[in-house]
């Protein structure tokens, strides 16, 4: 039979837990009063990261229940601002249609079918007066070279070369265009931007009209971009304004050997039994502008964070790529990714910057004011990395331990 020794009738084991439990707590005085301790207690207290979501966990359950309806009030604020936004789309429909007269009279002057009056022709520069006077004393003493130069200055039709030259001045083309692509670029009459009919879901198409051409038969080349303006069920508080999610581009009616897009390799292939060698040739993918017209195909959520998109106050389009897909449903790889984000980002440039404002790209004047903003970012940039840098020196010197389908039919004439 089991042992059980009683003391004053309490059992021997109760009084032995009773007694280490009084030892503890004695020991746990004598450490907490130690300031060795105390200290490393405070240092690993001060080194657990306090993180907003660490802090709402600690609040009471009636508080979290009013956090909860403050975030259904932001849903809601969400969907207003996103019917703000296909509001803003009709707007710009609207106003396209005021714009469109004055881009008609645009390709008429640059094509040379029409050549502007006087009126039409006076503009009035920054440096006009230097400009003024630098020509009188010029005139005065080489009236007779101008006179003949003038005679002999040739008058080609309207700006030749002109959207040929947009796409030279800016990088962000100039990187597609390869040196077999200009000769086709300089063919190129005019760009537009034509938006989506009301009732329709929310798109933007890029026309690039050509002139007859040795290259393709296609007088228009098009691009469609599809976007959307509404919060994603499964993350609303992310929405922050219209996104591109996909885009088509059109078939083009290459003449023969004409295709830019394709180069031909030769391929010798040795015979396994015979050891015969024969060459072979194929037709495989090569770099050129063209190849904007058959975009890579995107499902899901393809552009997330094109909340700016309405914005022409931006330079730049913030584009990323999230749960991107290929159409058939794949992962893209990261190389793809990229390509169809940059795919995004040129079509909203064309939209906002290039067509609206083309002399400007041609002249050089456009990019001048965006090479400022962009120095004026990182200007911005380096003064608060220097502030922070002076922060951590003075640190030290208190704490020095401190250690990115099928194509549609393009139109014809």
């Amino acid at each position: 039979m089991a042992d059980h020794s009683f003391s004053d009738g309490v059992p021997s084991d109760s009084v032995e837990a009773a007694k280490n439990a009084s030892n503890t707590e004695k020991l746990t005085d004598q450490v907490m009063q130690n300031p060795r301790v105390l200290a490393a207690l405070q240092e690993r207290l001060d080194s657990v990261p306090h993180t907003p979501s660490s802090y709402i966990e600690t609040l009471p359950k009636a508080v979290k229940r009013r956090i909860n309806a403050l975030k259904q009030l932001q849903v809601r604020c969400a969907h207003i601002e996103a019917k703000f936004y296909e509001e803003v789309h009709d707007l710009e429909r609207k106003y396209a249609a005021l714009y469109q007269p004055l881009f008609d009279k645009r390709r008429e002057f640059i094509t040379g079918d029409v050549e502007p009056t006087d009126a039409e022709s006076e503009w009035h520069s920054e440096n006009e007066e230097e400009e003024k006077l630098a020509g009188d004393m010029k005139n005065k003493v080489v009236i007779t070279e101008k006179e003949a130069a003038t005679a002999e200055e040739p008058n080609p039709k309207g700006i030749p070369e002109f959207w040929f030259t947009i796409f030279r001045n800016v990088d962000m083309l100039s990187e597609l265009v390869q040196e077999y692509d200009e000769p086709i670029l300089k063919h190129l009459q005019d760009i537009k931007v034509k938006f989506s009919d009301p009732g329709q879901p929310m798109s933007f198409v890029l026309e690039f009209h050509f002139e007859p051409n040795d290259y393709f038969t296609n007088s228009v080349l098009t691009k469609t971009y599809k976007m959307k303006s509404e919060p994603d069920k499964a993350d609303p508080f992310s929405f922050e304004g219209p996104e591109i999610v996909d885009c088509d581009g059109c078939t083009i009616d290459w003449k023969k050997g004409k295709n830019v897009t394709v180069k031909t390799i030769k391929k010798k292939q040795k015979h396994k039994g015979r050891g015969t060698v024969r060459t072979i040739t194929k037709q495989v993918p090569n770099e050129s502008f063209f190849n904007f017209f058959n975009p890579l195909k995107a499902n899901s959520k393809c552009c997330q964070g094109c909340g700016r998109l309405m914005g022409r106050e931006t330079q730049k389009s913030p584009v990323k790529i999230e749960k991107a897909a290929s159409g058939d449903g794949e992962s893209l790889d990261e190389d793809s990714e990229f390509t169809l984000a940059s795919d995004f980002e040129i079509g909203h440039f064309f939209r906002e910057r290039i067509v609206p404002r083309a002399v400007l790209y041609f002249t050089g004047e456009a990019i001048e004011d965006d090479d400022n903003f962009e120095e004026g970012e990182e200007g911005e940039e380096e003064e608060l990395e220097g502030d922070e840098e002076g922060e951590d020196e003075d640190d030290a010197e208190i704490n020095p331990k401190k250690e990115p389908s099928q194509p549609a039919e393009c139109k014809q004439q």
